[in-house]
């Protein structure tokens, strides 16, 4: 009783004369402190021997979200060290298990469907994005025949007519736009390398219906939609917040465009006169026979338009940083299409893109360094255990893999953190697949290589892997080479120092704002 009352006295007194405020902060921090306590001893005492290491971490719940959130591949470097290629930690209360390196790529993209799930994790995220049906919010083997839909749209006749479009709106966008008046200046590449893909992606994929419906302010659209994919709506994607009312206004708005142009082409208002997917999807057919209806047909063109220009977007502006960075690859590249193309530099055809390799190797190497999506994760459906290890991942889990993260592993690439567009020169290792392992598979939108097993997986692997990566490609390589034979590019004052990365979406992009500065070539040509 004597201790008893030693903490009664003193504990009374204190509720006696304190505010409400001052109770109700006491009471919260208490809760906080044995909050803090309770995870930490559980971290401590409660390790199970069959499963992955658990980062630690102070706060339950938050767990380690801040800390991945800031940047994600610093975090990956860092425990990889402490805990090797599997280890677990709390991303917003959930457990992430993180297998890293080539073997963790192949046991996550290449899992089957009944071990493990991309719906579960994306729906709640793209759904309210893309809209009902289509993509995440439907039976896997659906999105698979959508898949397969776009994927047989992209024909090679497409590509062609879409490297004219794309280097038309490239020659009109540097014409008009204020950013590109006079000889020489600066320009904030993030942003108006967004805007230019908006139209690129737009017009050939979509038609010029859909691009003349867009202008500048159609940057905040998209920004709106964007702003979906924050982080916190893995959890809260259905809560009043203000960027997701400004999510779903920007989506009614979208799928009202593309719904009336979709309900005047049925109506014969229109002459099919063009390669863009809306004329595609409107002719095809699920396996039973049904048409694919107006709002689905809505739904993919904002998960294409997104698809087509999100990564597109960093990807060409990262390429432009690394150009201004390194101006003598600027001239190497310029040279590239004198000598291969002509000294009068004629239009640009889909045929020539084949005959530039270090314009290819440029983007293929800013895509090994800057991946635009950084972590792909799946939900475990049964217990899976982790080859070459003791680890058993129960469904209390989900798992996560990086193929960003091994793309910049020494073990694989020569020099890693460096940009060099001349570690794929022909005569060198591809770093196409570390085991030889070139088997085929068809997940139901067509015979494709699994790939798995490769250190370079830009556009993922497996049933989920982007059916746009040629696409991608041919829109990066276009729009480079247009931008090569207008301009020099350079860092403002001759630095050498490249931007950090924005990791507060779930996709990567530059820091705002990254500035340039460039200059017009004139009469070199």
């Amino acid at each position: 009783m004597g201790v008893l009352a030693h903490v009664a006295g003193p504990l009374g007194n204190f509720t006696a004369n304190s505010s409400l405020p001052v109770l109700v902060a006491s009471g919260f921090a208490s809760f906080i402190l044995v909050a803090i306590v309770l995870n930490v001893l559980q971290q401590l005492l409660l390790k199970k021997p069959n499963e992955p290491p658990v980062v630690f971490h102070w706060l339950p719940v938050i767990g380690s979200t801040v800390v991945y959130g800031m940047d994600p591949y610093a975090f990956f470097f860092a425990n990889q060290k402490k805990y090797g290629n599997v280890f677990t930690f709390i991303l917003l209360g959930r457990k992430m298990t993180v297998c890293l390196d080539t073997k963790g790529n192949n046991f996550i993209l290449n899992g089957k469907i009944k071990d493990v799930n991309a719906e579960e994790i994306y729906a709640p995220l793209c759904t309210p994005v893309f809209g009902k049906d289509v993509v995440y919010d439907c039976p896997n083997a659906k999105l698979m025949e959508q898949k397969k839909f776009v994927k047989f749209g992209l024909t090679q006749e497409a590509l062609r007519s879409y490297v004219t479009i794309i280097t038309q709106e490239c020659e009109d966008f540097v014409k008009r736009h204020k950013a590109f008046k006079g000889q020489k200046g600066t320009f904030d590449v993030t942003k108006v390398m967004s805007e230019l893909t908006i139209y690129t992606a737009s017009h050939s994929l979509q038609g010029e219906e859909i691009r003349n419906s867009f202008d500048s302010k159609f940057a905040d659209i998209y920004h709106d939609l964007d702003m979906g994919f924050s982080p916190i709506n893995f959890m809260l994607s259905w809560a009043p917040l203000p960027h997701n009312r400004a999510r779903d206004r920007a989506h009614d708005t979208m799928i009202n465009l593309y719904s009336e142009i979709v309900r005047k082409r049925r109506a014969g208002s229109q002459k099919k006169d063009s390669h863009d997917m809306i004329w595609h999807l409107m002719d095809c057919k699920y396996k039973d026979g049904t048409q694919v209806p107006e709002h689905e047909i809505a739904g993919i063109m904002i998960a294409l338009l997104m698809a087509g220009q999100h990564s597109s977007s960093s990807t060409i502006a990262w390429i432009i940083l690394r150009l201004a960075q390194n101006p003598h690859i600027v001239e190497e590249l310029f040279a590239e299409q004198k000598s291969v193309l002509g000294a009068d530099l004629p239009t640009l055809t889909y045929d020539d893109l084949s005959s530039l390799p270090l314009h290819a190797q440029v983007v293929k190497e800013t895509l090994r360094l800057h991946a635009p999506i950084h972590s792909i994760m799946r939900k475990v459906k049964q217990p899976l255990v982790v080859e070459g290890t003791n680890y058993v991942i129960p469904t209390t889990h989900n798992l996560m893999s990086s193929p960003g993260f091994s793309a910049q592993l020494d073990t694989y690439f020569v020099d890693p953190a460096k940009w060099d567009p001349h570690r794929w020169d022909a005569g060198q290792h591809s770093y196409e697949d570390v085991d030889g392992d070139d088997e085929k598979i068809d997940y139901g939108w067509g015979v494709v290589s699994k790939g798995t097993n490769s250190p370079y997986l830009p556009f993922g692997a497996g049933r989920h892997r982007c059916i746009g990566e040629q696409f991608a490609y041919m829109q990066l390589q276009t729009i480079l080479v247009a931008f090569v034979r207008e301009f020099k590019f350079r860092n403002v004052n001759g630095s050498k120092d490249i931007i950090g990365t924005d990791y507060s979406s779930l996709f990567s992009r530059p820091l705002a704002p990254g500035t340039v500065e460039w200059e017009r070539r004139g009469k070199e040509l």
